[in-house]
C-alpha cells in the first residue's frame, strides 16, 4: 500500500486481515473490498487509522500465491473506509473498498478536440496521462479504418477520460480494462475485442469423480438475447438512404461453439444515417457482436483443490457437462473470496453457440 508508489505493509496489518475480495469483469471496473479486525490497541487503530494509512486514494496492490507462483491479482485505489464499532470483542472491523486504477481516468471532466485521430489513436494519447502510475498501453486498432476527415467532422471530447475510451470501445466493439501485473506496480491497459484466442487455461471439471474441479456448474441458453441490429447510411452526395448489410463478427468474436444460435430480435439503429459510412458500419458490427452471447454458465471453484487461478477475459474449457455444453467459453467474470485457509472463487462464462468445436479440451 501507499501513496503512488507502494511498500509492503506491516505485518501487523496482514494479521488483522479478515477477509478479501475482488471482482474483476471484462469490459467493466474491477473493485475490491478488504475487511481488517480493529482491536483498541493495535497498530492499525493506534496508528495507521489517524496517519490516513487507509484514506481514500491510497494505492492497493494484492498479490497471491499459487504453487509456489506469485500472481497480482488487483492494483487499485481506496475510495471509501467504514469502521463497525461492537461491543463484543473481537467483533470491530475496518472495512476499505475500492476500484481498480481507472478510476484516475474517471476524476476529471475534459473538453478536448482530436483532430485528424482515429480512435484508437485517441485512446493512446489519453492513455499516455497515467504512465506515472506504471499504466502501459494495449490498444489494438479498428476492425473497420475511420480515417479521420478534419474537414467534415473533428472528434470531441466532453466527458472524464473513462468514459470517453469506453464509449470510443462500445463504438467498435470492444471492451476497455486494466490487466494487473504481471510484477506490482505495473498494469496493462487493454483496448481491443475480447480475447477469445490463444491457449486455454486448465479446464473445469464437473461431475467426474475424483477429477472434478467444479461443485456445480449451471448453464443458461437465453433465445432472445441475441438481437440483428439493422442501420440505414445516407449519402450526403444525392440524400439517398441505404440498408447497410449485415457484418460478420468473427473478427471480433471467433465462434466457441459449432451450433450457432439465431437472433430472434430486429433492432434499427439511431443516428447512423448521417454519420460517415465507416462510423456506421463499424456501430453495425459493434452491435451485432454485443449481443451474440446467449450462453451463459456460471459456478464456484476452490482453488486448492483446483490448482490453479482462474483468470478472467480470456479461455477456458469445460468438461464433464454434456455433449451441448462442453467446449470452450469466454471467461466473463471472476470475484475471488480470501480468508484465512480459503481461497474461492465464483465465476461466469459465456458463448455464442451449443455443442464443441473441438473434440478435446485442455485438461
Amino acid at each position: 500500500m501507499g501513496p503512488r508508489l507502494t511498500r509492503p505493509v506491516p505485518a501487523e496489518v496482514m494479521e488483522a486481515l479478515l477477509s478479501a475480495q475482488i471482482t474483476a469483469t471484462a469490459g467493466e471496473r474491477s473493485g475490491f473490498q478488504l475487511a481488517f479486525d480493529l482491536t483498541k490497541r493495535g497498530l492499525i487503530q493506534r496508528n495507521l487509522l489517524p496517519e490516513g494509512f487507509f484514506d481514500p486514494k491510497t494505492r492497493v496492490i494484492v498479490s497471491v500465491s499459487v504453487r509456489g507462483t506469485s500472481q497480482v491479482l488487483f492494483d487499485g485505489l481506496i475510495v471509501r473506509q467504514e469502521v463497525g464499532a461492537s461491543n463484543q470483542p473481537g467483533q470491530t472491523t475496518l472495512t476499505v473498498t475500492g476500484e481498480d486504477l481507472t478510476l484516475l481516468m474517471d476524476l476529471e471532466e475534459r473538453t478536448a478536440g482530436y483532430p485528424n485521430l482515429a480512435p484508437s489513436r485517441r485512446v493512446l494519447s489519453i492513455l499516455g496521462r497515467y504512465r506515472d502510475y506504471g499504466i502501459r498501453p494495449d490498444v489494438k486498432d479498428e476492425q473497420i479504418l475511420q480515417p479521420p476527415q478534419e474537414q467534415l467532422r473533428v472528434p470531441y471530447q466532453s466527458s472524464t477520460d473513462l468514459q470517453y475510451v469506453t464509449e470510443l470501445a462500445k463504438a467498435n466493439g470492444y471492451v476497455f480494462y486494466l490487466e494487473p501485473g504481471p510484477a506490482p506496480g505495473l498494469s496493462s491497459a487493454y483496448w481491443g475485442p475480447e480475447v477469445r484466442l490463444g491457449v486455454r487455461q486448465h479446464a473445469l471439471n464437473v461431475n467426474m469423480d475424483a477429477n472434478s474441479t467444479v461443485d456445480q456448474l449451471t448453464f443458461a441458453y437465453d433465445g432472445t438475447a441475441r438481437e440483428e441490429p439493422q442501420a440505414r447510411w445516407q449519402n450526403p452526395e444525392n440524400r439517398q438512404a441505404t440498408l447497410l448489410g449485415q457484418p460478420s463478427i468473427s473478427p471480433l468474436r471467433p465462434p466457441l461453439g459449432r451450433r450457432p444460435t439465431p437472433a430472434l430480435r430486429r433492432r434499427t439503429l439511431a443516428g447512423t444515417a448521417k454519420q460517415q459510412i465507416q462510423q456506421a458500419q463499424a456501430e453495425l458490427l459493434a452491435r451485432a457482436a454485443t449481443s451474440a452471447d446467449v450462453i451463459t454458465g456460471s459456478g464456484s471453484l476452490d482453488v486448492t483443490r483446483h490448482g490453479y487461478l482462474l483468470h478472467p477475459r480470456s479461455l477456458v474449457g469445460v468438461r464433464g457437462s454434456g455433449p451441448m455444453y462442453d467446449g470452450d467459453y469466454y471467461v466473463k467474470s471472476v470475484t475471488h473470496s480470501l480468508r484465512p485457509g480459503s481461497f474461492t472463487q465464483n465465476f461466469t462464462l459465456s458463448r455464442e453457440g451449443l455443442v464443441a468445436r473441438g473434440d478435446t479440451v485442455r485438461p
